[in-house]
């Protein structure tokens, strides 16, 4: 056979076998109905829908004006936020649409954490991990599973971390139900930081500590990260003490420099007790960042932080302040130094330990 008739045949092969394959699995396109994200139980937002423009912001419209423009900005990412709901679908999919894409570029994260969406699954008791819904451009749709058994299950997609969401869109077989799962009875957990916190930088949305931790202990968890604006002002404590929490995790040191914790914790706690006289509140140090190991000025600086951090504790302690806990940082991302992505953020495998030190030392001080 000469190299031409090998070349067709080849060729006719290869469409026939391709063709064949998307016959064999392609869905229907008319056969899919989609459903609002209105529909689904949000979890992750402390705030009603009622009281904000967007419901996937993370703030009161009341707050906009009254905290500083950065962190407004940043509080309409809708970082820990998901949907859960009930399909009995043999396949699902996500439409989802975002501000300005192309501001939401991070040379360090993954355009999935940034933007993308996370589908789980209750598989007994536990959140099991399906897929992740891929970026690219402003609008997005995804097929996220197919080729299901058609019983009715639960699941949960998370919201991307690091942009602010317009809508969302769960797609379903037309002829399969879709329903709102059950808010999980009980109050959630609040925390408070910095970048870190609001999942920089995890390469999916499912990967950030919070929502570890609310896979993990079954409690909501809210998400009041934002990135290089963690400074424990009086706004954020009056913004706080507005959630009736679990407990609070205050993880703001990274933003901060000595001289404001020196001056802003005692404030912001006598704020908060104002309204939250008792409810637990969780001082978490500064972590070691890698290059400190080297670079002494860096080291020199977080030191001084944590110091002033645990005398301003010892003040508060001192001055009457009752449920307050103080949580040292040391081995909180284990201790081989391969944890991060920059030495400072997060990859997944710090994600996971961060979320595992911290549950295990607030199980320490009795708090789940």
């Amino acid at each position: 056979m000469n190299c031409n008739l090998l070349h067709i045949v080849f060729t006719v092969c290869f469409v026939s076998c391709s063709l064949f394959g998307q016959s064999e699995n392609q869905i229907n396109e008319s056969k899919i109905k989609y459903y609002n994200g209105d529909l689904f139980l949000l979890e992750g937002s402390a705030f009603t829908n009622d009281v904000k423009e967007n419901r996937y912001q993370r703030l009161p419209d009341k707050y906009h004006g009254k905290v500083r423009d950065l962190v407004w900005d940043l509080s309409k990412c809708s970082s820990g936020m998901s949907v859960r709901f009930f399909t009995n679908s043999t396949y699902i999919y996500v439409k989802w649409s975002v501000v300005n894409s192309s501001i939401a570029n991070r040379n360090h994260m993954a355009a999935t954490g940034v933007k993308g969406a996370d589908l789980y699954f209750k598989n007994g008791k536990e959140w099991q991990y399906v897929n992740t819904a891929r970026p690219n451009g402003k609008d997005f749709e995804e097929l996220l599973v197919e080729n299901m058994d058609g019983k009715r299950k639960e699941f949960r997609l998370y919201l991307p971390l690091y942009i602010e969401l317009t809508d969302i869109q769960i797609g379903v077989e037309e002829s399969c139900k879709i329903e709102k799962a059950v808010q999980d009875s009980g109050k959630p957990i609040v925390f408070y930081g910095t970048s870190i916190t609001q999942g920089g930088c995890a390469s999916r949305p499912g990967m950030a500590h919070t929502n570890i931790i609310s896979r993990k202990t079954g409690i909501e968890c809210i998400n009041l990260g934002f990135r290089g604006n963690g400074k424990m002002e009086p706004e954020l404590a009056e913004l706080i003490r507005e959630i009736d929490a679990e407990f609070y995790v205050i993880e703001c040191l990274p933003n901060m420099t000595k001289q404001e914790v020196l001056e802003r914790i005692s404030p912001f706690m006598e704020i908060l007790r104002e309204k939250r006289k008792n409810t637990p509140v969780v001082f978490v140090e500064n972590l070691i960042y890698e290059k400190s190991y080297l670079d002494n000025k860096i080291m020199q600086s977080i030191s001084e932080k944590n110091l002033a951090l645990k005398g301003e504790f010892k003040k508060l302690k001192n001055d009457g302040f009752k449920n307050i806990y103080y949580m040292a940082g040391k081995n909180a991302l284990g201790k081989d130094h391969e944890a991060t992505v920059d030495g400072t953020h997060l990859t997944d495998l710090g994600f996971l330990r961060y979320a595992d030190f911290l549950i295990q030392n607030l199980n320490k001080y009795k708090l789940l």
